[in-house]
């Protein structure tokens, strides 16, 4: 039998450099990891190059589609460079935040983003370095503004500029993000991801320059997006709770009620959802998580996520397969939980009237019944298998399909066990098949109904009209 993982919701895992090396990268995939995220922000493209090939080689080794994401740095707005590195912020201190490439200096921080003076008013709050320092605008001039600090501390250089409550007049695509994307592509991403959507307009835009080369995640991780999210929601491919910005830019209290919500929403429509930011943080030293961060895993999974994702820990941490293997055990735990299944069973689905929606119903109502032990769902775009995970069956979602890209895209798809085959011609061949990967794939060794969707005619895109109930008979 082909390795299966013994649990629905999938693991993303950030390559870094504790974790770049071909050995390392396998035993990530051994521990657990489904995909694999490669973070633009850092790294040259050589390096995210050689990590493209070792990753692929792995995956001709293992016989498994794996998922690669390619993370966008997106339009971080940050300061300039201090004379020394860096400026003491002082509570009560008036500093000027000036458009400026100039070096910092006593009073006065270079900001490199005209878009920020054009959009900050009296009376805004400014938070600096992820929260960490807070100034608040006492007033706006031409290419400058006044501000008194208010938390206090240490600013260095390039640290980031958060403005909590407006919607800044940026692309999410800079020309840079343009340059990494096209390079992603090339060499064979299965997602891009999509940093600091405000509105529904930066999903298209992207979704323009890709035209169907990749799927998108669009990351959460600004207020503004949360007035269009499910404008935003239905022109993604997938979403992502990024927790870090959100996390500067909101009440933090508002941070677990924002998560369930965007959830909520993704489900709804069918959209694979991510949980990620400080999942697991405390190990990217300690090689224990705290109780929180098992809690904080847990709560993801019992909301119905379907991945979630390391980013330092897995990154640059020190112990990056003890922190895939550790999620690996809360996520099964929880899905070992029969209040798990009753609450997953209690979401409501927006359902399209359509033959897909109606069939992928159906299968979820047949497996109920029957207590099938597996979906094997044939497709082309992957987009019967998806909605298959939408409904949540209480079994392994088998997807079956001749296209190497999709397969990949379906392995971070919640409870979808995917599998690279040859399509099908016939009626006889699909039933044919069906029986002999339930075996292979699913590890099926009893007189169970499996269930069985496909378009007909075969092999064309986008049609999925067929149910079959077929009695597995062990040979």
């Amino acid at each position: 039998m082909v390795n299966i993982r013994a649990r629905n919701c999938k693991i993303i895992a950030t390559l870094g450099p504790a974790s770049e090396a071909p050995p390392k990268i396998q035993s990530l995939f051994r521990a657990g990891a489904d995909c694999f995220r490669f973070n633009f922000s850092h790294g040259d493209l050589d390096q995210h190059a050689r990590r493209f090939k070792d990753v692929r080689a792995i995956e001709a080794e293992e016989g498994r589609p794996i998922t690669i994401v390619g993370d966008l740095q997106g339009p971080k707005i940050r300061v300039g460079d201090f004379d020394g590195g860096s400026m003491a912020l002082r509570y009560g201190d008036e500093v000027t935040l000036e458009v400026s490439d100039a070096l910092g200096k006593e009073g006065m921080i270079p900001v490199p983003h005209p878009e920020l003076i054009e959009a900050v008013q009296k009376d805004d709050v400014l938070k600096l370095d992820d929260g960490k320092l807070q100034l608040s605008i006492i007033d706006v001039g031409k290419d400058q503004a006044k501000a008194k600090v208010t938390v206090g501390g240490t600013l260095s250089d390039h640290k980031g500029i958060n403005l909590p409550g407006r919607r800044l007049p940026l692309s999410a695509l800079t020309d840079q993000d343009k340059e990494h994307l096209e390079f992603a592509i090339d060499q064979g991403v299965d997602f891009i991801a999509l940093s600091f959507v405000q509105r529904p307009e930066d999903v298209q835009e992207a979704k323009d320059i890709i035209n169907g080369r990749a799927r998108i995640i669009s990351k959460i991780e600004k207020p503004a997006a949360l007035d269009d999210l499910t404008k935003i929601v239905r022109l993604s491919d997938a979403i992502m709770v990024a927790r870090g910005d959100l996390g500067v830019e909101l009440s933090l209290e508002l941070v677990p009620v924002v998560q369930r919500e965007i959830i909520r929403k993704s489900r709804a429509d069918g959209r694979p959802v991510i949980v990620a930011t400080q999942m697991l943080e405390s190990m990217i030293e300690s090689s224990a998580p705290t109780r929180a961060e098992t809690s904080d895993v847990a709560t993801a999974v019992y909301q119905g996520a379907d991945a979630v994702m390391l980013s330092a820990e897995s990154a640059v941490g020190r112990h990056p397969e003890v922190a895939v293997a550790i999620m690996d055990r809360v996520i099964q735990a929880v899905e070992q939980d029969p209040q798990h299944w009753s609450e997953l069973a209690l979401k409501k689905n927006r359902r399209q009237p359509t033959t897909a929606d109606a069939i992928s119903k159906a299968a979820h109502d047949i497996t109920e019944l029957l207590n099938c032990q597996a979906i094997l769902a044939f497709t082309n775009s992957g987009a019967t298998a998806v909605r298959m995970s939408r409904e949540r069956p209480h079994c392994k979602v088998l997807g079956l399909t001749a296209v190497p890209q999709t397969a990949r895209q379906l392995s971070m798809v919640w409870g979808v066990h995917s599998v690279i085959t040859e399509d099908i011609n016939s009626f006889e061949e699909m039933e044919s098949k069906a029986r002999t990967l339930a075996k292979v794939e699913a590890g099926l060794t009893e007189n169970d109904p499996i269930i069985v969707t496909a378009g007909i005619p075969f092999g064309v895109p986008g049609i999925t009209n067929t149910l079959k109930i077929l009695q597995f008979d062990e040979d």
